[in-house]
């Protein structure tokens, strides 16, 4: 059997998605056995495959942009996708949409449907992209893996015919991912200037973050004398969350670490008193998670697949009521044998999620899909 996956997401350094396809192909080959898997992309600009894959053929088009390319798949539905990769028993598609496909057979991964649930919170050109590409996609595609269990019930919900070709896959963390020896957090923490006590959150501003209720809630914290971290790059629409931190009271003891290096995230999230996330909707969760591998004690909403993702290694809170959140998240500040439960169960549950069992349930779907069960 031949699989063929698109990494386009990867190549073109899409946060979210192409951090789900470099590891994802990067587990994948130990579970393929004597199938064939290739990659293929469009690499106009020469930037080239951003990880490495062994035994996986890659196959990159650099005589036409990808964006040219998509735009004849948008308006004419033409040409197909395998005219470009060539042909495959099985395609599998990580970026929420089918493209055009004349033989073969597909896998879509659609990794939540926050478009749907929030639109609000999406970019405006995202948004009517996959609103109107979404039903044809779920249509057309043979099988469907969701990041989560959750989300591959809203999937159903939504889609009730496309039911049994629906999977919920959870994702993983990164091999060995979890807390430094003391010294390295010493040395990160030093090095971004950060000398008292702190609360983290993780993740890009964008709305769908609600990082401005973060702020709120921070600005209700009482006998916290320490700063509010926030680290990621800017999204989408970021600007009125850097407009209602300058307007905050307690702005001088809010922090953006504006896209820190990977490398030093295991230290931020060790050093932190706590971590927090009142995401409005999240497909699968990575941060908390990532928390929870480092030892700090997590403090979620219920948003989307948070509850599932997370179990009891997490405090979680329901609605957004500042006051409440506030409450809860001093409860935890103030009670050590509280957040000392919180980081033992914890590390366990992040342990439950490894790119391996990723790799090895969705073979298993390519192989259903083809044929080669």
């Amino acid at each position: 059997m031949r699989v063929c996956i698109d990494i386009q997401a990867a190549v073109a350094q899409r946060a979210g998605v192409g951090r789900y396809v470099k590891s994802l192909v990067e587990h994948l080959g130990a579970h393929r056995g004597a199938d064939e898997l290739r990659l293929f992309c469009f690499d106009f600009q020469r930037r080239g495959v951003p990880f490495e894959a062994a035994g996986a053929a890659v196959k990159a088009v650099r005589w036409i942009p990808g964006r040219i390319v998509q735009q004849a798949w948008k308006r004419m539905a033409f040409p197909p996708f395998d005219a470009f990769s060539g042909a495959a028993d099985v395609f599998h598609f990580p970026n929420f949409i089918r493209p055009p496909l004349a033989r073969g057979r597909s896998v879509v991964t659609i990794h939540d449907l926050s478009f749907l649930r929030f639109p609000h919170a999406a970019e405006a050109a995202n948004l009517r992209y996959l609103t109107a590409r979404i039903d044809d996609t779920v249509a057309r595609a043979d099988a469907i893996l969701a990041d989560s269990g959750t989300i591959a019930d809203e999937i159903r919900e939504r889609w009730p015919a496309a039911a049994a070709r629906v999977h919920g896959v959870p994702l993983g963390l990164p091999d060995g991912f979890g807390r430094p020896p003391e010294d390295a957090v010493r040395a990160v923490l030093a090095r971004h200037g950060l000398d008292r006590p702190y609360l983290l959150s993780v993740g890009t501003l964008e709305p769908r973050k609600n990082l401005p209720f973060l702020v709120d809630v921070f600005e209700r914290l009482r006998g916290f004398d320490g700063d509010l971290v926030l680290a990621g790059m800017k999204g989408w629409n970021y600007g009125p969350i850097l407009e209602r931190i300058a307007r905050s009271p307690r702005a001088a003891r809010i922090r953006h670490l504006d896209y820190p290096a990977d490398g030093d995230l295991p230290a931020l999230y060790a050093g932190a008193a706590a971590f927090v996330s009142p995401s409005l909707y999240e497909g699968f969760g990575f941060t908390p998670l990532e928390a929870m591998a480092c030892g700090a004690p997590a403090i979620v909403s219920t948003g989307g697949s948070l509850p599932e993702v997370c179990g009891d290694g997490a405090e979680i809170v329901g609605g957004f009521e500042a006051d409440e959140w506030a409450a809860r998240v001093a409860a935890v500040l103030g009670d050590s044998a509280r957040r000392d439960a919180l980081t033992v169960r914890g590390a366990a549950n992040a342990a439950r999620f490894t790119w391996d069992e990723t790799a090895r349930k969705t073979w298993a779907i390519y192989r259903n899909v083809g044929g080669a069960a």
